[in-house]
């Protein structure tokens, strides 16, 4: 259903997580191989991209076979075997920030990447844990210039992990247009009262068309091409 939702809006990258690493151990942790096969069924379907995550070094066996690209999350920045697994792999990585590192351990982390030999690496800034308590995360926007100045991967960026609360998401992908983002990657549900993970950042549809309209404006006034979109 949020497939063909988001696949009418122009969106060619469907990100879902068939393995979700998660704080407690007693929340929703993905569905496995089941998901991982009921994303290729969207890919069949729709024509979507397929991005999701690995968490070890064996799920990026399967990963492989099943999507598009790897994702590398937040809390696996520093897992080292995993990042240099994802090097060997032949498909594009999308490396998440980790929740406390610095720009420079964000940079050596790709270069794991990097030096197995995959050079299809997409950085991606999510937010930083901070005393602050009026969003989920702390947005730091200021690395996606940073990034351009030290580095020749594209960055994107994820608003909705930095604003837990859907009402700020909108406000912070545009913004993050703004700073030069070559991409915004989102969540998306239907019905977010019953999602079982990210349910209070997930856009509507509607919501996720306003955001599109918006940051296409954006995009146009700062002379970027274009802004990738992935939900």
């Amino acid at each position: 259903t949020i497939a063909a939702g988001v696949s009418e809006l122009g969106i060619k990258l469907f990100r879902g997580g068939a393995y979700k690493p998660r704080t407690s151990p007693y929340s929703f942790q993905g569905l496995g191989l089941e998901g991982l096969k009921m994303l290729a069924e969207v890919r069949e379907v729709f024509g979507l991209g397929i991005v999701t995550e690995a968490i070890s070094v064996e799920s990026i066996d399967l990963i492989e076979k099943y999507a598009d690209v790897i994702q590398i999350g937040a809390r696996n920045m520093h897992n080292f075997d995993l990042l240099r697994r994802a090097g060997q792999a032949r498909k594009p990585v999308l490396l998440k920030r980790g929740m406390c590192a610095t720009l420079e351990e964000f940079i050596f982390a790709a270069e794991y990447i990097l030096l197995e030999g995959n050079k299809d690496v997409v950085l991606c800034e999510r937010g930083l844990r901070t005393f602050n308590d009026h969003t989920r995360n702390t947005l730091d926007l200021a690395v996606v210039p940073a990034v351009r100045d030290i580095c020749h991967l594209p960055i994107i960026v994820d608003p909705s992990h930095a604003a837990g609360t859907v009402r700020k998401v909108i406000p912070l992908a545009c913004a993050s247009v703004a700073a030069g983002t070559d991409g915004i990657i989102v969540e998306v549900h239907h019905q977010p009262e019953k999602a079982l993970s990210d349910g209070p950042q997930a856009l509507s549809f509607k919501m996720l068309g306003q955001m599109i309209e918006q940051v296409t404006q954006i995009a146009a006034i700062v002379r970027q091409d274009s802004v990738t979109l992935a939900t």
